[in-house]
């Protein structure tokens, strides 16, 4: 069996953005040589998030909306985290809501997606480089 790791590093310039990483992921399988396997993609931090979803600029808004509905950024006194001098407490929630990680199958030498599916890394909390993992395994 063949296993190959690869990270992929992001220095979002705003706290919050969707960013589609479909071709990096793609290009990790095959320079992973892997025909028929497993590819795990990961975020390396407690702030950002990977999931798959569609690649619509509408939905993102909608994913923005909801998120922010559901864990606001501000005011940041609502957070029991933040009196630790934090002011992200937010973004840990939304993590936890969008996910750390999602497997995808490899077949042929190719990530085997449903229909309209896209890898995207969600950074919740940017301004400062963070990490994606990419591991594959497979024959």
């Amino acid at each position: 069996m063949k296993s190959y790791r690869k990270e992929l590093f992001f220095e979002i310039p705003q706290r919050r953005q969707l960013v589609n990483i479909t071709d990096q992921v793609e290009q990790a399988v095959k320079e992973s040589d892997v025909e028929e396997g497993l590819c795990l993609v990961n975020a390396m931090h407690i702030s950002a998030s990977v999931f798959i979803n569609d690649d619509e600029s509408g939905l993102h808004h909608d994913y923005e909306k909801w998120l922010e509905g559901l864990a606001p950024e501000k005011p940041h006194n609502q957070y029991r985290h933040n009196d630790t001098g934090e002011d992200n407490a937010d973004a840990h929630l939304k993590r936890t809501i969008m996910g750390r990680e999602i497997v995808v199958a490899i077949t042929e030498g190719k990530l085997d997606f449903g229909p309209w599916e896209q890898i995207f890394y969600g950074e919740f909390d940017g301004m400062r480089r963070k990490r994606v993992l990419v591991k594959i395994i497979g024959e």
